[in-house]
């Protein structure tokens, strides 16, 4: 079968390896739909812990069309997404339902070869069925979602409360979503205006746009928390990673209230300590999701247009160089890019 590899920084080869076949608790997928985020870039620039050799791909839909004995969790037909986490089961962290931080925790893709196959043997218990009328390219959405779900509810967001949500890429979009669905007020922000401007598709009632040279705009905020929340937001989710926004996290979520920390980045952050305690707030990080590919699957289901406008870009198994350009293309307005096993180079 066909797999595309990355041999070293923006290096593909594509090679035939042998198909695979269900191990004990297993079933292959034919793998049809991926999509691409940051960490896929980073990979296939060969700036992230990952060892190159490796065959990436970590957000997977397709169909199975194999099941070892015994296997009951899926069937040969179903259409499933692919939890990728791999984790051991035996820890401290697993042992509390918490896999997601295991410390020797595997993500298909990441450090091992992943999805960028025609066909992919998984464990069972890490393949979900997609819901009767999604389409099996938005399956593809759940590990991301799944994400922004763990987010969501490492904030403890309760209907009612008014969250705010900085950086309005994949991630914060699909936690602006699951907000406004779970009845939240929410009010998201960013540097960029087209993804200022798609905040209000995914549920934002109130957005705001950054200006880095300006400074966060503290007054806007004020006058979108209203009468709603004049003490600040309960609950801020950060979602880019920048040091200085999650400093504009911690000024302005409310007395105690909640930040989580879900943007990811090596650099330092600094804020006054004091801050904390005077207004004892909870600062909370959120990695990956606590099995959350079904809840994420409702969630797709639901708003199905919503999440669909979010794939900006679709391209074959054999333009992933072309569809990683495209992620690095600071002029064209990037969604989440969509890899279809159909379209052909």
């Amino acid at each position: 079968m066909l797999a595309v590899r990355t041999v070293s920084a923006q290096t593909l080869e594509y090679v035939d390896v042998p198909r695979p076949v269900a191990g004990t608790g297993e079933a292959v997928v034919r793998i049809e739909f991926a999509t691409l985020c940051g960490t896929d870039l980073h990979i296939y620039e060969d700036d992230y812990t990952s060892e190159l050799p490796l065959i990436q791909g970590h957000e997977l839909a397709g169909t199975v069309v194999e099941v070892a004995p015994g296997v009951e969790q899926v069937a040969v037909g179903d259409r499933v997404a692919i939890d990728p986490l791999i984790n051991c089961g035996t820890c401290a962290a697993c042992r509390q339902g918490r896999g997601n931080v295991c410390p020797h925790l595997v993500v298909l893709g990441c450090y091992c070869d992943g999805g960028f196959v025609e066909y992919l043997s998984v464990a069972a218990p890490k393949l979900h069925r997609l819901p009767a009328g999604l389409p099996s390219a938005l399956g593809a959405v759940a590990e991301p979602a799944a994400i922004s779900l763990e987010a969501v509810k490492r904030g403890r967001a309760v209907a009612g409360e008014t969250a705010l949500v900085l950086g309005a890429g994949p991630i914060g979009l699909l936690a602006t979503l699951a907000l406004h669905d779970l009845g939240l007020k929410v009010i998201t922000a960013d540097t960029v205006a087209d993804r200022v401007h798609m905040a209000r598709d995914f549920g934002a009632g109130h957005t705001l746009l950054i200006d880095p040279a300006a400074g966060f705009p503290a007054a806007e905020l004020a006058a979108a928390l209203g009468a709603d929340a004049p003490d600040g937001p309960q609950l801020v989710i950060e979602a880019t990673g920048v040091p200085s926004s999650q400093l504009n996290a911690i000024n302005a979520v409310a007395p105690a209230g909640r930040v989580v920390q879900v943007g990811i980045s090596k650099q330092p952050s600094a804020f006054p300590m004091n801050l904390l305690p005077f207004k004892e707030i909870d600062l909370l990080g959120s990695r990956n999701s606590q099995g959350l590919i079904p809840e994420a699957l409702a969630l797709i289901d639901r708003h199905q247009d919503t999440v669909g406008g979010l794939l900006t870009h679709r391209f074959g198994l054999r333009e992933l160089d072309q569809a990683f350009a495209t992620m690095r293309d600071r002029t064209q307005r990037v969604g989440k890019i969509l890899i279809d096993w159909e379209v052909e180079a």
